[in-house]
């Protein structure tokens, strides 16, 4: 089974750092894109399942000793060092897959490997037993709160708070600036919907609509890039630019017009296949 694995840490300033997490990470990974003003880093792993679950653990290991997040500040919200390690079924040249249990199965095993042998509590997100299901802006809202660990202590680690560790279909990340905040921050509401997540941000000096698009099927990044350019100027501003974070399949890629590409900061090159052919995988 082939799957992915999109690690997020919350660094994104030092290189030195990101250099050696990077290395951690071993033959798996595929690209790293680092953002210094979210201070935060997203390492995406691809390739047979029990590589990314070593890469993963090796990165998490790397990830725990080496960064403190008591010093940590950045526009992105975080639960600990290791934010967020979502396990993603992949089938390249295919449209992405829903089916779970494979990844299920590693997520559950990462997250109770994570507590036990770093002492990093873990908060599961995805199918839960009994036909439930947690989303991440769940464990976000709730955790320590509402919401125990599934796995370690009821307190965060002292140096690397907690982990949100999930089992979920293909997810692109992509941001849209804009002219100014007060525009992000009436567009990022009514650019929600069931296949999007959106936040309002401030980037340094820069505004950033970052939305998180959960089936490119229903919302890729073109028609979020027109709706946003949409409810922009409806708001009296513009759209400024588009930023993918990590990469995105290539048949979601193919989905879009060509010539639409270079405007929406997309190429063949960001595509989970075009580094999986790269890296010989």
């Amino acid at each position: 089974m082939v799957v992915e694995c999109v690690i997020n840490v919350s660094e994104g300033r030092d290189l030195q750092l990101l250099t050696a997490l990077s290395a951690a990470a071993g033959p798996c990974l595929l690209d790293r894109h680092a953002d210094p003003d979210h201070h935060r880093s997203v390492f995406t792993l691809a390739g047979p399942s029990d590589d990314v679950a070593a890469g993963a653990r090796s990165l998490a290991t790397a990830t725990v000793t080496l960064l403190d997040l008591t010093s940590h500040t950045g526009a992105h919200p975080r639960l600990g060092v290791l934010d967020v390690v979502p396990f993603v079924p992949f089938l390249p040249g295919r449209p992405p897959p829903t089916d779970l249990p494979g990844v299920v199965a590693l997520r559950d095993a990462f997250a109770q490997w994570l507590a036990t042998q770093l002492g990093v509590p873990s908060f599961l997100y995805g199918p839960l037993p009994g036909g439930r299901t947690r989303s991440l802006p769940e464990v976000r809202r709730h955790a320590f709160t509402e919401l125990a660990p599934d796995f370690g202590p009821h307190e965060p680690h002292p140096t690397a708070g907690a982990t949100a560790v999930g089992a979920r279909p293909v997810l692109i990340a992509y941001n849209l600036w804009v002219s100014t905040h007060e525009v992000a921050r009436q567009v990022a509401p009514l650019a929600r919907g069931p296949a999007v997540r959106a936040l309002a941000l401030r980037v340094g000096e820069r505004a950033q609509v970052s939305c998180n698009l959960m089936d490119a099927a229903v919302t890729g990044p073109a028609q979020v890039h027109d709706a946003v350019a949409r409810l922009a100027r409806e708001a009296g501003g513009a759209v400024t630019g588009a930023e993918l974070v990590g990469l995105l399949p290539r048949a979601v890629l193919h989905a879009i017009p060509r010539a639409r590409w270079p405007e929406l900061a997309l190429g063949e090159e960001a595509t989970v296949e075009a580094r999986l052919e790269g890296a010989g995988g």
